[in-house]
């Protein structure tokens, strides 16, 4: 698929799921080759953005295992696929076990929900679906039987390790979260805020460890180093330099999350412009 160099990545708890269409279509007139859906949506909400545009394609970011079965996915993507052909890419994850009492042997259970899939009726293809990976185990899995990987919440340094564990011909495609705001102390503390959640999920504390941190930048909130890094802020030109550096690691296509609240089609267009 052609997801295009940058995309981005929002959900409808932040844009407000009655403004898809507005969101896709700035999306696209800001230059962003796709549209990522997070928030664990159910793939058929992706309809509004495919209206809401012209080319973008549409991705969910993620999808989650716990909450659907197989075959029901490979319906939901079987009616997108009729109506918007080679628009849909289907991003599917294991999400996190602070969050469902059912999470266990994570990679056996998206290897087991992968089979279902491919067991159904009409299938997803290998080439229309990515799997959220941080563990070099998921990664490479994610080579085997996916387009690749899309990382959320992730380092530089950790991207540049998913590109070494996936090989050149998958696809990393790391989320990067930025604030667009010259203040530094009012912009990390909204990266702050939003990092909270996150620092509290052993999954990306692990990758964070594991790829240039040590714990004390994961406690009290993460420290000024992590925060900076992880959820770039400043100007346009600053945040553009951090996603760059994503890039030159290895990924293949960025996914930005514009920390704001409403559809972002000015910070979209404007950053876009700066890493051109």
């Amino acid at each position: 698929m052609d997801f295009g160099e940058y995309g981005a990545w929002t959900s409808y708890r932040a844009i407000g799921e009655e403004n898809a269409g507005a969101a896709a279509g700035a999306a696209e007139a800001a230059g962003l080759g796709t549209f990522w859906l997070g928030g664990s949506p159910r793939l058929a909400e992706v309809r509004a953005l495919l209206e809401g545009s012209e080319k973008l394609t549409i991705a969910t970011s993620v999808v989650n295992i716990w909450g659907y079965d197989p075959a029901d996915l490979v319906r939901e993507y079987t009616e997108l696929e009729a109506d918007f052909p080679g628009r849909v890419c289907v991003g599917i994850g294991v999400g996190h076990p602070e969050a469902t009492s059912d999470y266990k042997r994570p990679l056996t259970a998206v290897e087991s929900f992968l089979d279902g899939v491919d067991a159904a009726a009409g299938s997803i293809p290998v080439e229309r679906r990515i799997i959220a990976a941080l563990g070099p185990k998921m990664l490479a899995m994610s080579a085997r039987r996916s387009l690749g990987t899309i990382p959320y919440f992730s380092s530089v340094e950790h991207t540049r390790a998913a590109r070494a564990a996936v090989g050149p011909d998958a696809l990393v495609i790391p989320e990067v979260a930025y604030v667009l705001d010259e203040d530094v102390e009012r912009a990390r503390e909204k990266a702050r805020r939003y990092a909270s959640l996150y620092l509290g999920l052993r999954n990306y504390t692990k990758a964070l460890l594991e790829h240039g941190f040590e714990q004390a930048d994961i406690e009290d909130g993460g420290t000024d180093r992590l925060i900076d890094h992880v959820i770039p802020h400043g100007s346009a030109a600053e945040v553009a330099a951090r996603v760059r550096e994503h890039r030159e690691a290895g990924a293949d296509h960025v996914a930005l999350q514009a920390l704001h609240r409403g559809v972002p089609g000015e910070q979209w267009a404007a950053l876009v412009k700066a890493l051109a």
